[in-house]
C-alpha cells in the first residue's frame, strides 16, 4: 500500500509538473528554457535527498558512468518530445498518448532485446494503436497531427530509457540515475540556454523554478514506489494521471477531453494493463521454472 501511495503521489506530482511547464508557455518561456530550469532547479532536491536518506553524497558515484552518460543523452532528447507534447497539446491528449510507452516497450524488449513476446502482447500492441487512431482520428483535422508526432516520439524515447535503466539498474541505485540525468543533461542545457533566455516576471520565474522541484520530488516519490512494491502493482496506477491532466486542463485553460479521446483513452489503459499483466505472468513462470531446476 505504501509503494502504491508512493506511486499516486508521483503522477499527481508529474502532472503538476506539465501543468506549470504550460503555464509558462503561456507567459512567455520557451522549451530550452523550460528544460533547463525543469533540469537545474531538481539537482538540489535530488541532492538533498541523498544527504536525508544516506547521511552523506556517496550515492553520487556511479559504477556505469558510460550508461549514465548515454541514458542522459537520450533522457534529455526524450524530454524535449515530452515537453514539447504538453506545449503543442491539450493536457488530457498529452497524457493520453504518454499511455504508449508499454507498447513501445513491447516492440523494443521483442526486437532489440530479442524478448519472448507472444500473441497475447502483440495483440495488445495492435488493439493499443487501434486507440491511438481513436484518439488522433487522421484526416479529421481535429487533432493536431505534429503534436500526436511529437507525443509518440516522446513514448518511444521513454521506452528506449525505461531498456537501459534495466541494464543501469542493475550496478547503481535509482537515485544515482536521477541525479546524473539531471546533472548530465544540463550540459547542453547550459550551452543552449543564453540563445534563448529571456527576462521574465517574478511570478514566472517562480513558475519555472517550481518545475524542478515539483519533477525532482516526482522522479524520487517513484523511486521509492520500487522499493515497497513490484512494477506489476505500482504501475497501473500512472494512468491515474488522466484524472489530473483532465481537472487542470478544465480548470485552469478551459479544455475539456474531446469525445473521441474518452473512447479511446480506455483502450490504449486497456492495452497497457494488458502488456502490463503478462509481463508479470511471464516473469513469475520463469521465477517457478528456476525454482523447480
Amino acid at each position: 500500500m505504501l509503494g502504491i501511495a508512493m506511486r499516486l503521489l508521483a503522477v499527481l506530482l508529474l502532472a503538476t509538473l506539465s501543468t506549470l511547464i504550460k503555464l509558462a508557455e503561456t507567459r512567455g518561456a520557451k522549451l530550452v528554457e523550460i528544460m533547463f530550469w525543469r533540469q537545474g532547479a531538481a539537482i538540489p532536491v535530488v541532492l538533498a535527498y541523498m544527504a536525508l536518506t544516506d547521511r552523506s553524497l556517496g550515492a553520487v558515484r556511479s559504477n556505469a558512468f558510460r550508461g549514465q552518460a548515454i541514458r542522459a543523452a537520450i533522457g534529455v532528447t526524450g524530454m524535449a518530445f515530452n515537453f514539447g507534447a504538453v506545449l503543442l497539446l491539450p493536457l488530457a491528449e498529452a497524457t493520453t498518448l504518454a499511455f504508449t510507452v508499454p507498447i513501445f516497450a513491447t516492440i523494443l524488449g521483442a526486437v532489440v532485446l530479442k524478448e519472448p513476446t507472444g500473441w497475447h502482447r502483440w495483440s495488445a500492441v495492435v488493439v493499443g494503436f487501434l486507440g491511438v487512431l481513436i484518439v488522433t482520428q487522421p484526416g479529421s483535422g481535429h487533432f493536431p497531427l505534429a503534436g500526436a508526432a511529437v507525443g509518440l516520439t516522446s513514448s518511444v524515447f521513454v521506452a528506449i530509457v525505461a531498456i537501459q535503466l534495466r541494464q543501469i539498474g542493475k550496478v547503481d541505485r535509482p537515485v544515482t540515475t536521477v541525479f546524473w540525468f539531471s546533472t548530465l543533461s544540463m550540459i547542453p542545457l547550459v550551452l543552449l540556454y543564453p540563445f534563448f533566455a529571456q527576462a521574465h516576471d517574478p511570478a514566472t520565474f517562480a513558475i519555472l523554478a517550481a518545475m524542478g522541484l515539483f519533477g525532482g520530488l516526482g522522479q524520487i516519490a517513484f523511486t521509492a514506489a520500487l522499493k515497497h512494491a513490484p512494477v506489476s502493482a505500482v504501475m497501473p496506477m500512472d494512468y491515474s494521471s488522466l484524472i489530473w491532466a483532465t481537472l487542470y486542463g478544465w480548470t485552469l485553460f478551459g479544455m475539456l477531453p474531446t469525445p473521441w479521446t474518452w473512447v479511446g483513452a480506455p483502450v490504449i489503459i486497456a492495452s497497457g494493463l494488458y502488456i502490463v499483466w503478462r509481463e508479470h505472468v511471464r516473469r513469475r513462470a520463469e521465477t517457478q521454472q528456476a525454482i523447480s531446476a
